[in-house]
């Protein structure tokens, strides 16, 4: 059963001046999607990706990032294919648990210009 389905889409122009802060990378990516994504040619398609990823999750979550939970309890990992998945930790985490969310699909796709991502939640 689908508990929630979410979509988003990022400038890749503003999350390149966004990604120039420290903070805030720290503040929104893991370390392991910061290095991921500063070994890619253009690392601002990349990070606007798992932005509209995280933006998207937590639009199917249905709760957006409030009461505490954070954009850097959301990552996007990829597998050896290159297909991308969702890891949860903190608050996120239980949350997602006290919905009996069983399975989390993610879709990513971006251009020089914008990113996009789709998140649907399966319990």
């Amino acid at each position: 059963m689908i508990i929630g389905i979410g979509t988003d889409i990022a400038e890749t122009a503003r999350i390149a001046k966004s990604i120039e802060s420290k903070s805030f990378k720290e503040r929104v990516f893991s370390k392991s999607e910061i290095s991921y994504c500063e070994k890619k040619t253009n690392p601002a398609e990349s990070f606007a990706a798992r932005f509209a990823a995280k933006e998207a999750f937590f639009k199917a979550l249905g709760t957006g990032w409030r009461g505490g939970l954070a954009f850097n309890e959301v990552e996007i990992v990829n597998d050896e294919l290159g297909k991308p998945s969702l890891n949860v930790f903190g608050k996120t985490a239980k949350i997602i648990s006290e919905k009996n969310i069983k399975s989390m699909h993610v879709s990513l796709s971006h251009t020089k210009e914008t990113a996009i991502a789709v998140v649907v939640l399966e319990g």
